[in-house]
């Protein structure tokens, strides 16, 4: 069987905010092409870890390799360029509400600006993310003539606007449907199987982990306390998981 590349290797990290330990050693390898779930109660360290992943939130100690590149080894600059291979879909969208949906989608192409998207042309790549997120006729439209199952498939085409090598989804279906929820369980996989991504999903939605992901990992009391998938996790008996899915 043909080894796949680790796309993300974090080792032995740490990171407390004053005497709360949020993250206690915890390690993990991402391979190429893999949706991993990080599963934990509201406050157990999820959204740090990720934050720390892309180096918003520095940590105390440990280490984080992304593509290939050591972050604690770069300087601002070569940051914001590792930065432009990661997608990051934020749990409130963060769209631009003074912003139609075409401007906002060219928006990380003025910063981020590629050589395939040069050549290409902003418009195109607008179009042929709207076409990803099957919304193509909501281009000249503002955020607050949206839905909110909507607003968080524009967010997603935003993400997918510079063709991230990794994509890192906080809580993608907070606050929608269940039918909203499915939707967007599905086009995370409709995603990963058009672009070979690499995905760590942020979620504590059990519908949406036991459609999306290859793998789980527990974080609980800022350890890595389980890594199985959901199926052999739904088979537990360990108190502590099994209060995740009872």
């Amino acid at each position: 069987m043909e080894k796949k590349e680790s796309v993300i290797v974090v080792e032995a990290l740490n990171k407390s905010f004053g005497t709360n330990h949020v993250l206690r050693n915890f390690s993990m390898t991402v391979q190429q092409g893999e949706n991993l779930v990080i599963l934990g109660k509201s406050g157990s360290g999820k959204s740090v870890l990720i934050k720390c992943i892309i180096n918003l939130i520095e940590p105390d100690s440990g280490k984080i390799i992304v593509l290939g590149q050591d972050t604690s080894e770069l300087d601002q600059d070569e940051m914001d360029v590792l930065r432009a291979d990661v997608g990051f879909l934020f749990q409130s969208n963060a769209l631009y509400d003074s912003m139609t949906v075409r401007e906002n989608l060219e928006f990380p192409l003025r910063r981020h600006w590629t050589k395939e998207r040069r050549q290409k042309g902003a418009k195109e790549a607008v179009l042929e993310a709207l076409q990803d997120v099957g919304l193509s006729h909501t281009i000249d439209m503002m955020p607050a003539e949206l839905s909110g199952g909507m607003r968080k498939r524009i967010a997603l085409a935003r993400t997918l606007i510079l063709r991230p090598k990794v994509i890192l989804y906080d809580e993608p279906t907070t606050g929608l449907d269940p039918i909203t929820a499915r939707e967007i369980s599905q086009l995370m996989l409709d995603v990963q199987k058009k672009y070979n991504a690499t995905s760590i999903i942020i979620s504590h939605d059990m519908n949406c982990i036991r459609m999306t992901s290859n793998r789980v990992i527990m974080l609980i009391d800022g350890y890595g306390y389980a890594n199985d998938t959901y199926d052999n996790l739904c088979l537990s008996t360990d108190p502590k998981i099994r209060e995740f899915f009872d």
